[in-house]
């Protein structure tokens, strides 16, 4: 049966360099409850290690927590992949891997911790997550794609690393399952900036860094279950399921 969700498909934690210490799973998934959230996605910088800490931690609660990544392209433009396990997600995040090269500074772009359902640091991630892979649009969405994931254009409407502020344009061979609006923007308004977008359906989401931004920028879908699958048929509006832009 059919119920409307509320969603934040995109919530960094403290493994993004730019993710402040304080978004370690335990804290996060309690900042997902008191703002009512039924399904969050975790999108950390080009790696998915904190996603299924995030997962743990939601254990016991009604919280859905979707393995996801923020991947930067060759073309500089972040896409937002969901995926609907951690074995899929860790295949992509293995493919990204061999596609980012060079090491993080922690001093010019902070630390990049994997830490425990527990609160306990696993480790540091030594990579340079903020950096761009060698994957080119094209081939990144259709990875997502293969993995059946979902593939959705971060943040349009902001000059950095959004595609529009990099390419000027949607390349028509480039299959996003949607586009994200900033929260600050809002779907309403964009519809009226972007009219020659009309075909894409639009999403908010938080793109938090801090717990204070979780849930700043939602989606609320009408569907079965929790599912990828039935995200993707919410967002095309197929067999009853649907969206509501916010």
């Amino acid at each position: 049966m059919a119920r409307v969700y509320t969603c934040d498909f995109h919530i960094h934690t403290c493994l993004s360099p730019c993710g402040d210490l304080d978004m370690h799973p335990r804290a996060l998934i309690a900042a997902v409850r008191s703002r009512g959230l039924d399904i969050i996605a975790v999108c950390d910088h080009n790696s998915m290690e904190n996603a299924g800490y995030v997962m743990r931690a939601a254990i016991g609660t009604e919280v859905t927590v979707l393995p996801g990544m923020e991947i930067t392209s060759a073309e500089e433009v972040h896409v937002v992949a969901l995926l609907q396990d951690l074995d899929r997600a860790q295949r992509l995040q293995d493919l990204v891997y061999d596609h980012l090269s060079g090491l993080n500074d922690e001093d010019v772009f902070g630390v990049q911790a994997v830490v425990n359902e527990c609160g306990e640091v696993e480790g540091l991630n030594p990579r340079l997550l903020i950096g761009a892979t060698t994957l080119t649009l094209t081939s990144l969405v259709d990875a997502i794609h293969d993995l059946d994931g979902l593939a959705i254009a971060s943040h349009i409407d902001r000059e950095s690393f959004g595609i529009l502020g990099q390419l000027g344009f949607i390349p028509p061979d480039v299959r996003f399952d949607a586009l994200e609006i900033s929260s600050s923007m809002g779907t309403k308004h964009a519809r009226q900036r972007y009219p020659e977008l009309a075909d894409y359906p639009f999403v908010t989401s938080s793109d938090a860094h801090y717990l204070a931004d979780i849930g700043r920028g939602i989606v609320r879908l009408s569907m079965d279950a929790p599912t990828i699958a039935e995200i993707a048929k919410a967002l095309k509006s197929e067999d009853g399921r649907s969206m509501v832009e916010v």
